[in-house]
């Protein structure tokens, strides 16, 4: 029986005449806050609330695994980018560890055993600013870890990021694999298929898929394949899969998020994108105008025996910012980076696609659609 809470999703026909997919928004959201899992501290006498975002997601024993980033004792400001010509915000001591959550019932989470994975040299010194967004995805009883390791404090700089790779077989003991140091990228996802390794990844700004030479032997032991990743690196330009740009509400650039999404149809990919979204699609959520910068969801559906085959791929994002805590926040719901959702872990339970998101940079957030509805709806308005 389906859950009341679980959205089937909606598509919405435009005053343009174009059909949009809209993600539900479960009713519990957020579903995790900092202070739920202690995530506060205080500065003479004042609260401050930390964070907890962007979590992978995968289930382990029937129960749904979150791996967010958690922040605490850091400092909100503002900067001008003069690449963007605007402010922007950055967050100072801003060292992210990952913090294990684990529900029955996908939506109440608590910490699991206080197992906390550190990037702050802690356990080496490959990279010691951080850990951050880290992708679950299952290889037979093995659970990869994908994230991105900072060699340099955030916000700080460029090349600042790298491929950490962790493995576990069941979340309570964490093994360090290494890090891929041949090349600056981050929003990693692995996809195995029954014959061949791929990695979807960002370089900037653009969508890569790539081929994994030395298989999965290639992410659990990445330091003996340092030809292979600079081959990669070499080869970007004939691994481009998705050019930023080609719409509006990616403009400036786009990324890998959830885990690939095996269905009857094809391989579901999941992305974000950052841009401009228009006042049509932003009155499609209620929003009285557009967006002028902030992050999207998208989705595309891919060949299963040929990845770099692109089925469809949505012309308009199927989720935008348009709460409270997604968009500039409030007393109740500060965040500290505006108009941003982004998504980073996704599971297939029946026939429902959840997607566990960041919001605001400041919570957790779950989305919700059938699936074979969102499938429908790439197969007849955005076929390639």
């Amino acid at each position: 029986m389906k859950s009341k809470s679980i959205s089937s999703g909606e598509v919405i026909k435009l005053k343009s005449g174009e059909y949009i997919f809209k993600l539900g928004s479960h009713s519990a959201n957020p579903i995790v806050r900092p202070a739920d899992i202690g995530l506060v501290w205080y500065e003479n006498r004042h609260k401050k609330i930390g964070a907890v975002f962007n979590p992978g997601a995968g289930v382990y024993n029937k129960k749904v695994i979150l791996l967010p980033r958690c922040h605490k004792g850091y400092r909100r400001g503002v900067f001008y980018d003069p690449r963007l010509k605007r402010r922007r915000y950055y967050l100072d001591n801003y060292i992210s560890e990952i913090w294990p959550l684990i529900s029955n019932n996908r939506k109440d989470f608590k910490r699991l055993d206080n197992i906390v994975i550190k990037g702050d040299g802690t356990f080496h010194q490959d990279f010691i600013y951080g850990i951050e967004d880290v992708r679950i995805v299952k290889y037979q009883r093995l659970y990869i870890l994908v994230g991105c390791g900072k060699v340099r404090p955030p916000f700080v700089g460029r090349n600042a990021d790298r491929i950490a790779i962790y493995s576990t077989r069941d979340f309570k003991c964490i093994e360090y694999n290494g890090m891929v140091n041949e090349f600056d990228t981050r929003n990693v996802v692995p996809y195995f298929s029954d014959k061949k390794s791929y990695l979807f990844l960002r370089f900037h700004p653009h969508i890569h898929l790539t081929l994994l030479s030395g298989g999965v032997d290639q992410l659990l032991r990445p330091e003996r394949y340092k030809r292979y990743w600079r081959e990669i690196y070499n080869n970007r330009r004939k691994s481009l899969l998705f050019s930023a740009g080609q719409f509006l509400h990616e403009k400036e650039k786009i990324g890998p998020s959830t885990q690939i999404i095996k269905t009857r149809k094809g391989l579901l990919f999941i992305y974000h994108g950052v841009g401009e979204i228009d006042v049509e699609v932003a009155r499609a959520y209620g929003l009285k105008r557009g967006i002028r910068r902030g992050y999207s969801i998208s989705a595309a559906l891919l060949a299963t025996e040929n990845p770099r085959r692109v089925i469809a791929r949505t012309r308009r994002p199927i989720y935008i910012p348009s709460r409270i805590y997604e968009l500039r926040g409030n007393r109740r719901y500060p965040v500290d980076v505006p108009y941003v959702v982004f998504p980073v872990g996704a599971i297939k339970q029946d026939n429902n696609l959840l997607v566990y998101c960041g919001a605001g940079d400041k919570y957790i957030i779950l989305l919700t659609c059938e699936l074979d509805y969102l499938i429908s709806y790439l197969l007849r308005y955005c076929q390639r």
